[in-house]
């Protein structure tokens, strides 16, 4: 049985393995490519002092600064699904957005909505506008 589990567990890993190779394989061409869930070049861009969610305070007024950032930006049906899911990290008051928008209007949008929140002067605006898919 212990042997089931290892194999059973090994095999598994292994199809995670290739599965994550074919993704950031380089050499992958056409649609493929074009939908690759790749962030490799993002991931190595953000090591080292970027802010990432990690940061996010953990103090009352930074939590309850960051929902009312997200409740706003859920609750516009207007923006994408990236807009979405962009990232709002805030520290100490600070608010910083990061990750991809559909247009600026967007970055633009969502940039409004948290000094709505936070204050004017305290976001960080670092949304960027994807390029067409």
């Amino acid at each position: 049985m212990k042997k089931l589990c290892v194999l059973s567990l090994a095999v598994a890993l292994g199809g995670w393995s290739v599965a994550t190779t074919w993704a950031a394989d380089p050499s992958t061409k056409g649609e493929a490519a074009e939908k690759a869930p790749d962030n490799t070049g993002r991931n190595v861009r953000d090591r080292g002092d970027t802010v990432t969610s990690g940061d996010q305070s953990e103090s009352k007024a930074d939590l309850a600064t960051t929902q009312k950032i997200r409740q706003a930006v859920v609750a516009d049906d207007s923006l994408s699904t990236d807009a979405h899911n962009v990232k709002i990290i805030t520290a100490e008051g600070a608010v910083m957005l990061r990750g991809p928008v559909k247009s600026d209007d967007e970055r633009k949008k969502i940039g409004a909505m948290a000094e709505q929140v936070a204050g004017t002067g305290r976001v960080q605006n670092h949304l960027e506008v994807a390029p067409p898919k």
